[in-house]
């Protein structure tokens, strides 16, 4: 927990600032992290300020990155003889 907080006091000019290069799993720790700490109510006004910004900006993160796993995702098609055909968008 000390690391989101040591995080956050780097970040407090920009709370986004380094989100961008996490990866997903880190983001996604780091956000359920915050909501834990933000749940038990024990972080003061302007830290829970801080952090909830900094959670906001993480959950963006972590929904671009699911966005664009999604669009990777494809069905394999295949033909009556049950040999691949090829590939298609995965209907979401």
């Amino acid at each position: 927990m000390e690391q989101v907080t040591s995080q956050t006091q780097a970040g407090a000019q920009s709370p986004i600032a380094d989100v961008s290069a996490m990866s997903f799993e880190r983001a996604l720790k780091e956000l359920e992290t915050i909501v834990t700490r933000l749940e038990r109510g024990d972080v003061e006004l302007e830290e829970s300020i801080a952090i909830y910004e900094r959670g906001e900006a993480l959950k963006q993160h972590c929904d671009r990155l699911l966005r664009q796993a999604e669009a990777k995702v494809e069905k394999l098609t295949f033909g009556a003889d049950g040999a691949p055909r090829g590939a298609e968008p995965l209907d979401p």
